[in-house]
């Protein structure tokens, strides 16, 4: 066999091995996927039949706050369930977690404690939920698949702004909704750089880091809203990572409304 064909069946070889890699890859994730999705779905089940059922016993919070019904037996299965998120019209639809002692445990985990790529939707270990002058950073994956923070980043048009203004967040014991005030892309900075980073700003606010913190948000946003937050407000913040630079996320923010 001359050099030349011999390079070209190494070529042909390296290219079927790729390809085959490729496939299996793809095969794994589609599989990991429609895994996730099926485990999520079953949560939501076991939120509607918790709903659903007559009695029950009553289920409290270490804080002794009665837990709403629908989520009595989702906390039974996983006490790090601190609320759970909606925005209609996405399939944003998920629990969300808090550990204040290992704050990103759910970032490749899930509500079984078991090992995703995707990981669950998170709570920064600062935030606190009952502080109304909290800011409650939430953090997810955005993943190729759409799962967890997948389509947030179609909050940067106007448009899909204006179909998705609300966005609902409960605790384990309140139905809460949230109207979105700001939607911008921003990254993770060097520790020197003379930039507002948003990520240092999770959990209490004094008024002067409030009005900072709401000022920036605006000035980075992709569009008017016609919103400013007032001091006393609760702030809610939703982070997923953003392709447009390196290190790159997309942010909303949003108030509790009244």
């Amino acid at each position: 066999m001359d050099k030349k064909k011999l390079i070209t069946n190494i070529l042909i070889i390296v290219f079927i091995l790729i390809f085959l890699g490729s496939g299996l890859y793809l095969l794994r994730y589609y599989m990991n996927t429609k895994k996730a999705a099926g485990a999520l779905d079953e949560l939501i089940e076991l939120r509607a039949e918790s709903e659903a059922e007559e009695g029950g016993e009553v289920v409290k919070t270490p804080q002794g706050k009665t837990i709403l019904k629908k989520y009595k037996k989702l906390y039974k299965k996983n006490s790090d369930l601190i609320g759970w998120l909606t925005i209609e019209g996405t399939i944003i639809d998920y629990p969300v977690m808090q550990t204040k002692n290992d704050p990103e445990y759910y970032l490749h985990r899930n509500y079984d404690k078991k090992e995703d790529v995707n990981g669950l939707l998170f709570v920064d270990a600062k935030c606190d939920v009952d502080d109304s002058q909290n800011n409650l950073m939430v953090y997810g994956h955005h993943m190729k698949s759409g799962m967890m923070f997948g389509n947030l980043v179609d909050y940067d048009s106007a448009d899909f702004y204006k179909k998705h203004k609300t966005i609902h967040f409960d605790t384990l014991y309140e139905e809460r909704e949230y109207e979105v005030v700001a939607a911008f892309y921003s990254q993770v900075y060097d520790t020197d750089d003379d930039v507002f980073k948003y990520y240092n700003w999770p959990g209490h606010l004094t008024e002067k880091q409030f009005k900072n913190y709401i000022k920036n948000v605006k000035k980075l946003s992709q569009y008017d809203t016609g919103i400013t937050p007032e001091y006393g407000e609760q702030l809610l913040t939703l982070v997923t990572c953003a392709y447009h630079t390196e290190d790159g996320r997309f942010v909303v923010v949003a108030r509790r409304k009244k």
